[in-house]
C-alpha cells in the first residue's frame, strides 16, 4: 500500500499563502502566542525552510502576532530578508521597526499591497484572524499546514469562525482531492522525550 504523497515543493508564483505549523487538534500558537511548543519538531522534508524563504517575497501578520514577536528579522530564524506588513487598527501607535510595514485598511487591501510588495513571489499570511477574513474574499491561494505531534488544547485557532458555514478544501497532493489523511501518533509518558 502507498502512502499519500508529500505536497510538492512551494514555489514562487505571486500566490496567496495561509501557512503555518499547527497543533493536531488544530491551534497554530498556544496561549498569549506561545510558540514553545515546536521545540524539538521537525519536518522530513529536506530544505524546506530553503524552500519557503526562497519562494516568500512578503509576509502579512496581524498586530497580536506582531506584539508577541515583534522582530520580522526573527522569521524563519532569522534567514529570511523581506517586506512584512502588520494589519492594524491603530498603525499610530506602532513601534518603529525595520523591514515591517504598518497598515490600517482591509484585509483585501492590504493583501493587493503586500503581494505588489512581494514582487512576483508568494505573499505568505502569518495570522489566523487575516487568514480567516482572506478565505471569505475568495483571496487565499493555497493553505499549507505542517502537522505537529502534540495537543496544546488552548491558544489561537487556525480556523476560529463559531456558527460560520464549513469551508470543504481540495487535497492538493495525491489523486484524490476528497480524501481525508489517517495519522496515528501515542502520547508520550510524562518525563519522557518523545
Amino acid at each position: 500500500m502507498i502512502g499519500l504523497p508529500d505536497t510538492e515543493p512551494q514555489t514562487a508564483a505571486g500566490k496567496v499563502l495561509w501557512h503555518f505549523t499547527m497543533s493536531l487538534d488544530g491551534f497554530v500558537a498556544g496561549p498569549n502566542h506561545a510558540m514553545d511548543w515546536m521545540g524539538g519538531i521537525t519536518n522530513p522534508r529536506p530544505n524546506i525552510t530553503d524552500e519557503y524563504t526562497s519562494s516568500t517575497g512578503a509576509i502579512l501578520g496581524g498586530r497580536d502576532g506582531f506584539e508577541a514577536f515583534p522582530n520580522a528579522d526573527s522569521t524563519y530564524d532569522g534567514t529570511w530578508q523581506a517586506p512584512v506588513f502588520i494589519l492594524t487598527h491603530h498603525p499610530e501607535d506602532a513601534p518603529p521597526t525595520p523591514n515591517t510595514t504598518f497598515l490600517n485598511c482591509g484585509v483585501a487591501e492590504a493583501i493587493r499591497i503586500a503581494l505588489e510588495a512581494a514582487n512576483g513571489k508568494n505573499l505568505e499570511i502569518l495570522s489566523a484572524s487575516i487568514g480567516r477574513q482572506a478565505l471569505a474574499l475568495g483571496l487565499i491561494d493555497d493553505i499549507d499546514l505542517h502537522i505537529a505531534p502534540v495537543l496544546l488544547g488552548d491558544g489561537i485557532r487556525l480556523y476560529d469562525n463559531p456558527g460560520g458555514t464549513p469551508i470543504k478544501l481540495r487535497l492538493v497532493n495525491g489523486d484524490n482531492p476528497t480524501t481525508e489523511i489517517n495519522v496515528r501518533y501515542r502520547p508520550v509518558p510524562p518525563g519522557q522525550d518523545r
